[in-house]
């Protein structure tokens, strides 16, 4: 991670971490619901992702994953994730040119990560486990 991203990620963490406890007081379905409304239409209602997602675009940008165990989303930390969403990738990543709005002006820290949680509880446990060693050493 470069030092400015890893700064605002270090900031974020506390977010992250409430905004997690938050998100896992509510029922998946409320993940669910937002993920439907907000990234299903490129990332698949099934978590599934755009075709061919790994071969980029005339345009040189890459199709959105899946966020199902196939994709790489479990290969990211809490942070990460929470700063990517709420964001957009170019937070962590300035110079990748990328389809992914940032959402922070659409949902609450709270909705980002009631959808974060939605994704992970539809991980298997070795994808889980990856991710959470991920988060935990940030």
């Amino acid at each position: 991670m470069k030092p400015a991203a890893a700064g605002v990620a270090g900031a974020l963490a506390a977010v992250v971490i409430i905004a997690a406890t938050l998100a896992a007081q509510q029922p998946h379905s409320r993940g669910k619901e937002l993920y439907l409304a907000n990234c299903a239409g490129c990332h698949g209602a099934a978590l599934e992702g755009q075709p061919d997602w790994m071969k980029r675009k005339p345009d040189g940008r890459l199709p959105a994953p899946p966020h199902d165990a196939s994709g790489h989303t479990w290969h990211h930390s809490d942070a990460q994730l929470f700063l990517i969403t709420r964001e957009g990738l170019r937070a962590i990543e300035p110079s990748y040119e990328s389809d992914m709005p940032a959402f922070g002006d659409r949902l609450t820290d709270a909705e980002i990560a009631a959808v974060l949680e939605y994704l992970k509880s539809a991980w298997p446990e070795r994808e889980k486990a990856y991710q959470a060693a991920r988060s935990t050493a940030e």
